[in-house]
């Protein structure tokens, strides 16, 4: 052997030396079957029985099945536990885990989530608001159901919606007034599916509550009235910004608005805040005045500031047959078949005569409006008849709705001036849609809203029963319909109230 050759060999003998002690042992080749745990999915450690951990669970939770009478308590719904394999990875016990998953998220219980779909609806400024979905939970089915079917009955007479469901409706006798349900439903889309519910949830146990959720929107304690001398179910709906149907939903003891109240009675005035949306549609008859008319004739040897009535009116009275869908128990939107309206008792006209002769001259008819009209004692109803008063004078869901609307008499139907004036305002806007306001020249306004066409113009003086537009469903409007207001002052100005129409007439 050369000495290059031994050399080569002592190199190589170094190198494995070096190799030998640098190098680390080799890690052993036998995996462990293992289960990683993920936490909103985030690893949080290493199991080595996967039934372990839920059994674990159960028994320390004893506290949380104790409060919901519940079978068993479960992992977070967003807890993963998946086969994996490691090598050297720690592997941590069933209470470390389950120390971690505590202090992050909360355990679950088996129950029902029902998703309460919202609907899109559009605000006053014609923009898109989208519905919100609701979620609740309940442990036992029926709980909901019993409490859907409590609210429903706070919209709907109860006799009425039990013969609705057992099909045993009186059939409207010819001549007579009454009303036939043809449909109840939930506009909104309901979901329900079992999960388990997060125990820190709002969990409705029983019917009660969550009637009063769905109906009022919280389980706050109810707002409370002390009743006063002398009032009346109308005085205390109006000041406390309820409607007098949202009254008696709210305080279903009360059968009718003309219910009696006693001096210190406590009624519930909170707001009712429905959290879905239930329709109505019914079948009606009922009794609607025809008003009379006003006819003028003028004596030209009488001076102007005569006026006699030479007939009195008298109101007729007919049957109307209405379709009226209501939603939470307000009328929505109505149509009348005026096929079957049926007259009981003709009108007859009011029959006045004024003067016409102008003093210190020969006489003669006025000859019309001027600047400085005044605004007869008697008004005229606004649309033709039969009508149907969908939403009047009052407060709707704590607001107030500033006029009356008046539906029925159909699209395009004629709207007519209610007294003399002038045209102030013919226009659109995006709530009230195509409307006229008048000045009868004493002080009032009237408002004709949401128009389909307007027949006047700014400037423009009208008698009443001029045909001033045409009904329609222009702006926020839901239904065909008209919105009437009265005010004191221009609407809407600085200083201006509203006043309610009904008093005109």
């Amino acid at each position: 052997m050369n000495f290059k050759n031994f050399l080569i060999i002592i190199i190589a003998l170094l190198i494995s030396i070096v190799l030998i002690f640098i190098t680390p042992p080799q890690e052993e080749k036998n995996p462990n079957k293992v289960y990683r745990v993920y936490l909103a999915g985030k690893s949080i450690g290493l199991i080595k029985d996967k039934d372990s951990l839920n059994t674990y669970i159960d028994k320390e939770q004893q506290v949380l099945k104790d409060k919901y009478q519940a079978d068993k308590v479960y992992a977070p719904e967003d807890l993963k536990v998946v086969k994996d394999i490691t090598y050297n990875e720690k592997i941590s016990t069933t209470q470390e885990i389950y120390n971690k998953i505590k202090d992050i998220e909360p355990f679950t219980i088996k129950g029902y989530e029902i998703t309460i779909k919202g609907i899109d609806t559009t605000n006053e400024q014609g923009e898109k608001v989208k519905g919100v979905d609701q979620k609740i939970y309940v442990l036992d089915k029926q709980v909901f159901e019993d409490a859907m079917d409590r609210t429903i009955r706070s919209f709907v007479n109860s006799d009425s919606y039990d013969k609705y469901l057992n099909n045993k409706q009186a059939a409207i006798e010819p001549g007579k007034t009454g009303t036939i349900i043809e449909n109840v439903y939930i506009e909104n889309k309901i979901i329900v599916k079992e999960t388990n519910i997060p125990s820190d949830a709002t969990i409705y146990e029983n019917s009660d509550d969550l009637s009063k959720y769905l109906l009022f929107g919280s389980l706050e304690e109810h707002q409370k009235y002390k009743v006063q001398p002398g009032d009346t179910i109308r005085d205390v709906s109006f000041n406390n910004k309820l409607s007098n149907e949202e009254f008696l939903i709210a305080n279903p003891e009360f059968t009718d608005v003309n219910s009696l109240l006693f001096e210190g009675q406590e009624v519930n005035i909170s707001i009712i805040k429905p959290q879905f949306r239930l329709v109505e549609i019914d079948h009606q008859v009922t009794t609607q005045d025809i008003p009379y008319e006003t006819e003028t004739r003028y004596d030209n040897t009488k001076y102007t500031n005569y006026e006699e009535t030479i007939q009195e009116g008298v109101v007729g009275s007919q049957l109307v047959t209405s379709k009226v869908q209501k939603v939470n128990g307000q009328v929505d939107s109505a149509v009348i078949d005026n096929n079957a309206t049926q007259v009981l008792k003709e009108p007859v006209k009011r029959i006045i005569v004024k003067g016409s002769k102008q003093r210190g001259s020969s006489g003669g008819v006025s000859s019309g409006l001027s600047s400085n009209s005044k605004v007869e004692g008697y008004w005229l109803w606004p649309t033709r008849t039969p009508y149907y008063i969908s939403s009047p004078y009052s407060y709707r869901w704590g607001t107030l709705h500033d006029g009356m609307d008046i539906a029925g008499a159909g699209f395009g139907s004629p709207i007519y001036a209610s007294n003399n004036g002038i045209v102030v305002a013919s226009t659109y806007k995006y709530d009230n849609g195509q409307y006229v306001v008048i000045n009868h020249n004493n002080g009032y306004y009237t408002m004709y809203a949401h128009l389909a066409e307007r027949y006047v113009s700014v400037g423009q003086e009208v008698s009443m029963g001029d045909t001033i537009g045409s009904m329609g469903r222009t702006g926020a409007a839901t239904g065909v319909h008209l919105h009437f207001g009265l005010w004191r002052g221009y609407p809407y100005s600085r200083g201006s109230s509203s006043l309610n129409p009904m008093s005109l007439f």
